[in-house]
């Protein structure tokens, strides 16, 4: 028996990777993508940028103004997810099975949750850049809005998974919903919910680049202005500058997330 459905699970992983493999074939076809004049490409791209793009000492004078902008769009996106999170802290106790409060706030805060996290961020750029303008509010917003849709879920996923035995020992207690919340679940899956703002933080600030290129605000206006003026010396220390500040911004968030879990 054991064998069989280890030959039936083998032909099916067979059947599943060629699918995978005509899937591909079909949209290089479509698409018209050569793969192999791709790789041919490489070298002369690799040559380009490492000529083009090297730091300069005419570059190094822009530093301050690019920390600045870079430091700008750290903070939204801090502001953006921090903000978001106590939204979705709501929207997620409202639409989790297990602290639901009835069933329409509950399909309310899934549906918020689903619109905001299936429509991409640069999506939300250009929809909220024709309300607000061309200014860091409508970067905010979109950071905002996107965040607030995926931590929502990923709270009431956690939520979902908190033991019912505290719950059902404090019911029978006759503790009110606050206090089930604040004394069984939320202390249970805090350091879920923390782990996941810290992820959040760290998408965002990648986020907030093309975000910026888009409003005109923070790094990603900074990017834009030298890439469109032809500085691709000053380009390539505005990327430079962005990598080590993701990396940092990852290394401590590692590190937060070692002491909280």
């Amino acid at each position: 028996m054991n064998e069989k459905a280890m030959r039936k699970n083998r032909w099916q992983s067979v059947i599943f990777l060629l699918i995978i493999i005509v899937l591909t074939y079909w949209s290089s076809f479509i698409t018209q993508f050569n793969f192999w004049d791709g790789l041919v490409t490489i070298p002369e791209a690799t040559g380009w940028m490492l000529s083009n793009l090297s730091i300069t000492q005419d570059s190094l004078e822009r530093l301050p103004k690019i920390m600045e902008t870079l430091v700008e769009t750290i903070f939204m996106s801090i502001a953006a997810t921090t903000l978001a999170a106590a939204v979705s802290l709501f929207l997620g106790l409202f639409g989790s099975n297990t602290t639901k409060v009835n069933s329409f706030l509950s399909v309310f805060a899934r549906f918020v949750a689903s619109v905001s996290r299936n429509i991409p961020v640069v999506a939300w750029s250009l929809i909220l850049l024709i309300s607000f303008g061309q200014n860091s509010v409508t970067g905010f917003l979109a950071l905002f809005v996107g965040t607030v849709g995926f931590l929502t879920r990923a709270f009431m996923e956690s939520m979902d998974e908190v033991g019912q035995s505290s719950v059902e020992a404090l019911t029978a207690t006759g503790a009110t919903y606050f206090q089930i919340v604040s004394k069984a679940v939320i202390p249970q899956c805090l350091p879920q919910m923390l782990s996941w703002i810290l992820f959040m933080i760290e998408t965002n600030i990648r986020s907030a680049t093309l975000v910026g290129i888009l409003t005109g605000t923070g790094i990603g206006y900074t990017f834009d202005m030298y890439y469109k003026t032809l500085n691709y010396n000053a380009v390539g220390l505005v990327t430079l500058c962005i990598v080590i500040a993701v990396i940092l911004v990852d290394l401590i968030s590692n590190y937060i997330r070692k002491v909280i879990l």
